[in-house]
């Protein structure tokens, strides 16, 4: 009855790690829709700016096409990067600011990213609790037999603490 129980509760964590996988992706998602309309709106604008613009549209490419959590890390982290360096552009543009359509779609994108960082801290506390779990007597005994191994935290990608920097 106890492996039964020990079973069943695993399996409920796991789904809820793969469930709050979900929901982070689904902001990034919806940032991911954001960043289009926002480049269109910016690239109105200005034009030379190209490289940023197509920095962001490749890492948004990239992140479509990867294929684990790493992956996507990766590729949120750079679109974070492209994000930050078109940010420093725009403070450098006070037209672009005035821009009504620009200051909305930037308010629209400011929200989804703390949005995505509630996500993520979500993500990394059922993980904890995952692991937590899988780890502990007897559990752990159990956990190896019926194949739960332990899950990753989400991390962000060295650098990630540093400004980006911009040359224009």
């Amino acid at each position: 009855m106890y492996s039964w129980s020990l079973y069943n509760g695993l399996v409920k964590a796991s789904e809820n790690i793969d469930g709050q996988w979900a929901q982070v992706q689904t902001q990034y998602q919806r940032r991911f829709d954001l960043i289009p309309n926002l480049v269109n709106s910016v690239k109105g604008i200005m034009n030379q700016e190209k490289e940023v613009f197509s920095a962001l549209a490749e890492a948004r490419t990239r992140y479509a096409g990867a294929v684990n959590v790493d992956d996507k890390v990766k590729a949120a982290n750079d679109v974070e990067s492209s994000l930050g360096r078109l940010l420093v552009i725009m403070e450098n543009y006070p037209q672009l600011r005035s821009s009504e359509t620009v200051l909305t779609l930037m308010a629209q994108l400011e929200g989804t990213e703390n949005r995505i960082s509630v996500e993520r801290s979500r993500f990394n506390d059922v993980v904890k609790v995952y692991n937590t779990k899988i780890k502990r007597f007897p559990a752990n005994v159990f956990s190896s037999v019926y194949g739960f191994d332990e899950k990753f935290y989400f991390e962000s990608q060295s650098g990630a603490d540093e400004v980006p920097g911009v040359n224009l």
